[in-house]
């Protein structure tokens, strides 16, 4: 195989792998705390956005130890054993107690980190500047295809359920455990790309690939290598942090974290929580994580393979997401009654401004997904271009920002109404758009200096 053939591969192989791991793990976000809802035990007192709370907090803490860890011990036995700890938290759920509920949040969140790090790592160092974006977008359009599969699954599994039964529950988390535990083990068909042809310098790829190179490992000097190492994975993560294009990204990348809470824990227990939905209105969770999935893959597909070489620039496409995000939100205004989020398991009888109707709650689905894969597909070709040579900080930071902001919302989300929660979307969206297109424009200012170098 040639090796840009190698390389290709390695990032479906990476697309499929985060696929299996998300079909379980999305979906389970997704209808947790539906599930929460319907599980009556005097030994559990949690809540699903409590839990996603603490996820995304200790996901974004963590980030400053992810790049250390995937520099020790390499982006391929990080993403197999972060892999696992994601499969514990859904596999807790078959027999939920609350301190394993609690401790399991913790724990996934520390995995999150390393895995998302790993990920960017791998996806940096098996593409150039003129296949970041078509990687980007492959990568993304299989991992959204986990919205697609796991809550197709859920609608099959769940329609005409009123209540979620104790049978319900376990016979869905075991199937997911299964389907995440899979994920898992794909990773470990990834190879090392050819350092002659690697997009980075030898040095640096051989670096990021392998946790220590062969001569070092042997040594009798590898503990302090090890150490050495993983100080500096932290300080460049630290500097970068306040880098200027960092700093100008960082709105958009938190912008993402607050509708990533949205879209995947928030909007659909409003859905669940609408009683004149009918009786269908649990199962119709499944279906707006489906159309939530076909969004996300469709964005990911046309703005990623068709723009391979990002001759429009990555600007039109996030102001396109923008919009599209724009116009979701105000038919969710208008269709959601505003105590979804908070209502009890019986849910609420309240309309917002229309007569609630379930083709413009699916549509919505299908726009929060369209315009999160505009920012998400373009944040990470942006990033992958300007941090190229330093991929895993520069992951590690974006996730951090990411999940720092993603805790904050998920936790107003147990006490806000929903239209305040889309007032801030409304706000967050805006700045994060104006503040990329700033460093959009520091990308295409230093393309043209490369271009010139290279002339």
């Amino acid at each position: 195989m040639s090796p840009e053939g190698k390389r290709l591969s390695n990032i479906i192989i990476l697309g499929f792998g985060f696929m299996f791991m998300f079909t379980a793990f999305q979906t389970c976000g997704n209808i947790e705390q539906t599930v929460i809802k319907s599980f009556n035990s005097s030994e559990f007192h949690g809540s699903g956005y409590t839990s996603m709370s603490i996820i995304y907090g200790v996901f974004s803490a963590s980030n400053l130890i992810a790049p250390s860890v995937v520099t020790v011990i390499g982006p391929q036995l990080s993403m197999f054993f972060s892999g696992l700890l994601y499969s514990g938290y859904i596999a807790m759920f078959i027999h939920p107690y609350t301190w394993s509920f609690y401790t399991a949040s913790v724990l996934v969140g520390i995995g999150a980190a390393v895995l998302w790090t790993a990920q960017g790592n791998v996806l940096a160092i098996n593409s150039t500047d003129s296949t970041i974006g078509r990687n980007s977008g492959i990568f993304w359009a299989l991992l959204q295809f986990s919205l697609f599969f796991g809550n197709l699954y859920i609608y099959c599994a769940w329609h005409g359920h009123v209540h979620i039964t104790d049978k319900d529950r376990q016979t869905v988390f075991i199937s997911l455990t299964i389907i995440s535990l899979v994920g898992c083990f794909l990773f470990f068909l990834i190879r090392k790309p050819d350092p002659e042809s690697s997009p980075v310098n030898s040095e640096v790829t051989e670096s990021l690939l392998e946790p220590e190179s062969i001569e070092s490992s042997t040594s009798s000097s590898t503990p302090p290598g090890l150490c050495s190492q993983a100080l500096d994975a932290f300080i460049k993560a630290c500097k970068m942090f306040v880098s200027k294009e960092m700093l100008l990204l960082s709105v958009s990348i938190g912008y993402t974290g607050l509708e990533l809470t949205f879209y995947s824990g928030v909007y659909g227990t409003c859905i669940g929580a609408m009683t004149r939905f009918g009786q269908d209105a649990k199962s119709l969770i499944g279906i707006s994580g489906i159309s939530i999935g076909i969004g996300e893959i469709l964005g990911g597909g046309v703005f990623g393979l068709l723009n391979k070489n990002n001759r429009f620039g990555r600007n039109p496409v996030v102001l396109l997401g923008l919009i599209t995000h724009y116009v979701a939100f105000y038919l969710i205004f208008l269709n959601i009654a505003s105590d979804a989020p908070i209502a009890p398991e019986a849910g609420t009888d309240l309309e917002s401004y229309i007569s609630p109707s379930v083709g413009v709650a699916l549509l919505c689905s299908f726009l929060l997904g369209l315009g999160d894969s505009c920012f998400n597909t373009q944040l990470l070709s942006i990033i992958g271009f300007l941090f190229r040579d330093n991929s895993a900080p520069a992951f590690a930071v974006f996730k951090f920002i990411q999940s720092i902001m993603a805790a904050l919302a998920f936790y107003y989300s147990n006490y806000l109404l929903l239209h305040w929660q889309l007032l801030i979307l409304v706000i967050a969206g805006f700045l994060g758009t104006v503040t990329f297109f700033v460093a959009e424009g520091v990308a295409q200012s230093s393309r043209r200096e490369s271009d010139y170098d290279s002339i």
